[in-house]
């Protein structure tokens, strides 16, 4: 029978620990967001930065905000100068997938150019600062040539190859005409494809995007006057902007992450400040590579 005051002590402890570690939590961090099994209209904040190499971690946040009730709409926060073709059309993809739940809005940070503004685009509602960078609608691949370097210190490279075009763009040697030929139709092929993506997801009409298709860069002013952008506003502009179409009544409750085990963070915070169990994917890199 000793076991038992034991057993209802343990239980009392492991109550009270948690009740504490809640209570630390609040008490300590004014901006704290709501833990997942806290219900309510929410907006879901998803943020895309850097160059845009890689999509994977922010199709599995969309798709994990896509199946959560409580939460509303999707406030992308992009602030990007591009990156990638296929992870920006991955992402663009996984936004309108995504448009068939929930509303989306893109909120444009210091730049949301090229393939930033290809994934905005995708989006229900673009919002930019005046001065945001944005546009850039175009693709580029930049080759470089050694071989007159190669010759000056007595170095030639040597391929093997099995197909007449295996080796286009190799540094050892000049591109021919031909292979120039072939690989812009390559880019333009590529650039037919962003003209598309930005004209059925702005609802313009595709030679409209032609025109502004050039690779030029716009600030957000611009971008509103030509259609590319619809609202000039910050990011309190955007949530605020997302919360009305969702005709959500109040302050927002935006959320950044969602955390299947909240509890386990509050512990690692408390004791591991440095360390996190759960965080809102971004993309910080930065090399430029099509878009």
């Amino acid at each position: 029978m000793a076991r038992k005051p034991l057993l209802v002590g343990g239980i009392y402890f492991l109550l009270f620990t948690a009740a504490f570690f809640v209570f630390m939590r609040w008490g300590s961090r004014a901006e704290f967001q709501p833990m997942v099994w806290k219900r309510g209209e929410k907006i879901a904040l998803v943020r895309i930065e850097g160059v845009i190499l890689d999509a994977a971690e922010i199709i599995e946040t969309l798709q994990q905000y896509r199946d959560d009730d409580a939460v509303k709409a999707i406030l992308l926060r992009i602030d990007s100068p591009g990156g990638a073709v296929v992870p920006a059309q991955e992402i663009y993809d996984a936004v309108l997938e995504l448009k068939e739940e929930k509303r989306v809005v893109a909120s444009m940070g210091n730049v949301a150019a090229s393939g930033g503004y290809y994934i905005a685009s995708a989006a229900d509602r673009i919002v930019a600062s005046p001065g945001t960078l944005t546009g850039s609608i175009g693709v580029i691949m930049e080759l470089m040539n050694f071989q007159g370097l190669l010759e000056k210190v007595g170095v030639e490279g040597m391929v093997i190859k099995s197909g007449e075009n295996k080796d286009i763009g190799s540094p050892f040697r000049k591109m021919t005409d031909a292979e120039r030929v072939l690989m812009q139709g390559v880019l333009d092929d590529v650039h037919a494809q962003f003209m598309d993506a930005v004209a059925a997801g702005r609802s313009l009409d595709r030679a409209a995007v032609r025109a502004l298709a050039d690779g030029r860069i716009f600030t957000g002013r611009q971008a509103v006057e030509v259609g590319l952008v619809d609202d000039l506003g910050g990011l309190q502009d955007a949530i605020k902007t997302t919360a009305e179409m969702v005709g959500i009544v109040g302050e927002p409750e935006v959320i950044e992450s969602q955390d299947p085990y909240p509890f386990f963070e509050m512990l690692g915070e408390k004791f591991f400040p440095e360390w996190r169990l759960s965080h809102l994917p971004t993309l910080r890199m930065s090399y430029l590579l099509a878009f």
